[in-house]
């Protein structure tokens, strides 16, 4: 058992209410520089949705992740060998019109224009070749299209849907959508990794947070191919490739990171797993539905004896070990089985976990009166307005199954909840729903305050980062306190 700590993220989707702030944080705080102006570390979609970068879910197109013939796993879209003839060229990376051109506006033209009777337009400019251009796309340009022909029907999720299904959701009656919040998920299994050619990327031992070395990235921009999730981006600028550090720097002062300190709605739980090692090569060859379970059986428990030791054992500090035991995600992932992780099948095992959505159900109006259609205890769910199989498709690698267990809970404490204040729904219905989702009353009570209840100090439980042992194996610590801030003195050159 080779025991490890991991920082991993929840992000609860029945409680996002798109308003982009953790973006537009995230936005101003790092990537406000020349070269990052399409990058979006954070980005938030609207599912049925072609996302961003474009289709970035078509893996037929891109490339990304893993394959496996059963026996060994290989990266779909290059490697280090196989970089070489396509280092002029990479057929499976995204290109400027998949992300899109990022642009500015001529300010003079309003603060300089003269007295006149029409009033005057800041046009707007390419931030890359500094011409007048006309904008076309944009990181939101699908916000709350869920029901759009170009864009709700392009979705690669769709591909899982019968023919009538697919009907169905473009008709007016049953149009939905919901919010998508993305970051890099820091996989356990992280494609961009193992295709860097330079070693530019690595995955931090303390914490498992991805990085990117910016004086040894050499703009092979294979990581860009490789993951599938397109969380990596290439700075035109500096020629150096980049992405989310989890605000790392933030973490190690044991602040959230900026995304889930801005967070409106409260969705965001960060905490770290303790997870065996050992495991990934046999569970990565598994087929695409069992790999939910899978990656559920590779996160240990934190109470129990024999992981304490090990951990012990692998020089994991107590302090991780206690935070472990204290961290939310543990317990929507784990303990409740409530929590997803995205496209497992691409089998990079992300750290990013969602909570899927309980979406609206149908109904039917006569005489001004709206009925439901209930009449099975889940029956609305069954029927929900985007189909199981949609879900099972981005949460469950093609297991709806793990979908429904989830739902099904969510719904179950619902009952709970409205029979405790509202008192319209009897005891009785409400130890059934229970029953049936396999959740009994301490645990609903523990999902719905952690849920709605749960404070800043209870969503993010930020485990001691240790950094001075991190930095007596670099350098000599009484040289580095004398030093400021973080990362490098002098920026990366290009080419360097």
């Amino acid at each position: 058992m080779d025991v490890r700590s991991q920082i991993a993220m929840v992000f609860h989707l029945d409680k996002c209410i798109g308003c982009h702030t953790c973006s537009v944080a995230c936005k101003n705080i790092w990537t406000d520089r020349e070269g990052t102006e399409y990058m979006w570390w954070n980005n938030v979609e609207t599912k049925p949705g072609t996302g961003y970068p474009t289709k970035w879910e078509d893996q037929e197109a891109y490339r990304g992740g893993w394959k496996t013939d059963g026996k060994t796993l290989s990266l779909r879209s290059t490697g280090k060998a196989r970089i070489i003839p396509n280092i002029f060229h990479n057929p499976s990376q995204p290109s400027m019109d998949d992300y899109y051109e990022p642009w500015t506006y001529d300010f003079k033209e309003l603060f300089n224009a003269p007295e006149g009777d029409d009033q005057p337009v800041a046009r707007p400019i390419s931030k890359i070749t500094g011409e007048h251009i006309d904008v076309e796309s944009g990181p939101n340009w699908d916000d709350d299209l869920g029901g759009s022909q170009i864009y709700a029907r392009n979705d690669p999720n769709m591909e899982a849907l019968t023919p009538n299904q697919r009907l169905q959701m473009m008709s007016i009656e049953r149009l939905v959508f919901f919010y998508l919040p993305r970051i890099c998920n820091h996989c356990l299994n992280p494609a961009c990794v193992a295709s860097c050619p330079s070693g530019a990327l690595y995955k931090r031992g303390e914490d498992g947070i991805v990085l990117i070395n910016q004086q040894v990235c050499r703009a092979w921009r294979s990581c860009v191919s490789a993951c599938p999730y397109k969380k990596t981006y290439y700075n035109w600028s500096t020629g150096k490739s980049e992405k989310c550090i989890l605000c790392f720097p933030r973490l190690e002062t044991g602040q959230a990171p900026a995304c889930f300190h801005s967070c409106v709605g409260r969705i965001r739980y960060l905490g770290n797993l303790l997870y065996d090692a050992d495991m990934l090569p046999e569970i990565g060859n598994l087929p695409d539905d069992q790999l939910v379970d899978a990656q559920r059986r590779m996160i240990l428990d934190p109470h129990d004896e024999k992981v304490i030791e090990a951990a012990r054992a692998n020089g994991i500090h107590e302090g991780i070990i206690e935070s472990a035991q204290q961290s939310p995600v543990y317990s929507f992932v784990k303990e409740f089985g409530i929590a997803l992780p995205p496209h497992i099948e691409y089998r990079t095992f992300p750290m990013l976990f969602y909570v899927p959505p309980l979406l609206p159900v149908m109904s039917s109006k006569e005489n001004d009166v709206i009925d439901n259609d209930i009449e099975d205890l889940f029956g609305d769910i069954e029927k929900a307005r985007a189909p199981i199989s949609y879900f099972g498709s981005l949460f469950g690698g093609g297991n709806d199954g793990v979908v429904r267990y989830a739902l099904r809970k969510q719904w179950a404490v619902r009952l709970v909840r409205r029979h405790l204040t509202v008192g319209d729904v009897t005891k009785e219905t409400a130890e059934r729903a229970l029953a049936e989702a396999d959740c009994t009353w301490e645990q609903a009570d523990k999902i719905y305050r952690l849920t709605t209840l749960a404070s800043m100090d209870e969503r993010c439980i930020i485990p001691p980062f240790q950094r001075e042992m991190a930095i007596e194996m670099m350098e000599d610590p009484h040289e580095h306190r004398a030093s400021v801030g973080f990362g490098f003195n002098s920026a990366p050159e290009r080419g360097n």
